[in-house]
């Protein structure tokens, strides 16, 4: 009887382990979602549509004469809220799921404090009106720190999705990749900024022609931002050829989830550098600064589950045990 208890109990724990993992898959993709439409209310210029104001919107729970600009922003508030809740949940998801001191509820953990300082953030952007029209240095300042904060929270959800669905309960690291992985974590983070940075600046001074655009960026009358743009795509560039460098070292490896993680990384940068090629020439309509940004997310987290990947072994005999 005792060995058909344990068999039973084994078996609940395995199958709330795999519920736990597809919920926060789940909420890794309505975050994306969250992010995307984040990237909506900046390049439509919709980040003050309610006021400065903060939670409420022009000081009203539920607008009652909504505009354009205020249903977008109110949306993104909404959606946020629903955000925080859904990572207050998947602690409490991941707890019940494994046991203590597992990485996952390490994880799960990690992305409420980015989840909750993601929220801080956006409440200072609004309130110290850091949003609109404003071109300010504090504004571009606020931005690289919300951009590496939404970095760091997906990439904990990530990680709290993808150590669920191994059903780790520890993980032992191997240091002989950590310079390599710290130096690729680094320039997809100083990328992703100057994006942010590119991204701004062509909703505060949109170009009517490539050419004009070409002129905006080496013109000592232009505003700063445009004068820093040119940088995005030399970084972009030197940074996709390291990255794409990094992911064929993985290729050979016989853990399966890294040659996949090597895969997507290839592919998923290749198409970002084509999405900014792209952009560039399209004058960065907003329908591709959203796609592009998504893009960059997604290259953000397999980067990360592939940097956790190659630092473990222990993935690897995980799936040999439960081979044998």
């Amino acid at each position: 009887m005792s060995s058909v208890s344990t068999i039973l109990s084994s078996s609940r724990s395995n199958l709330r382990t795999r519920h736990a993992a597809w919920y926060a898959w789940g909420v890794l993709v309505f975050m994306l979602g969250v992010i995307a439409w984040g990237a909506y209310v900046r390049a439509t210029g919709s980040g003050a549509g309610c006021g400065n104001h903060w939670p409420f919107c022009n000081g009203e729970v539920i607008p009652t004469s909504p505009q354009r600009a205020m249903l977008i922003e109110f949306t993104h508030r909404v959606t946020s809220g629903l955000s925080l809740l859904s990572v207050v949940a998947l602690v409490a998801v991941a707890g019940r799921a494994t046991l203590k001191g597992a990485w996952a509820r390490r994880a799960a953990v990690l992305a409420l404090v980015f989840m909750i300082n993601e929220a801080l953030l956006g409440a200072l952007l609004v309130l110290l009106q850091h949003v609109g029209r404003d071109p300010s240095v504090a504004r571009a300042v606020f931005l690289a720190l919300h951009l590496t904060n939404t970095f760091f929270l997906i990439g904990s959800v990530a990680l709290t999705a993808y150590w669920l669905t191994l059903g780790a309960d520890s993980r032992r690291y191997d240091g002989s990749h950590v310079r390599p992985i710290s130096f690729a974590l680094l320039i997809a983070l100083v990328i992703g900024i100057s994006g942010a940075l590119a991204a701004l600046g062509d909703t505060l001074f949109p170009a009517t022609s490539l050419g004009s655009s070409m002129a905006q960026d080496f013109s000592s009358r232009s505003d700063y931002l445009l004068r820093l743009r040119f940088l995005h795509p030399l970084l972009a560039m030197t940074g996709a050829a390291y990255l794409i460098w990094l992911a064929v070292k993985g290729l050979p490896s016989r853990s399966e989830w890294l040659r996949g993680f090597s895969v997507g990384l290839i592919a998923l940068v290749v198409a970002q550098v084509s999405l900014g090629i792209l952009n560039v020439f399209l004058l960065a309509p907003v329908w591709l600064q959203m796609t592009h940004l998504l893009t960059a997310d997604l290259v953000w987290i397999v980067l990360v589950l592939f940097s956790d990947e190659m630092l473990t072994g222990s993935s690897a005999a995980l799936r040999a045990r439960s081979a044998s």
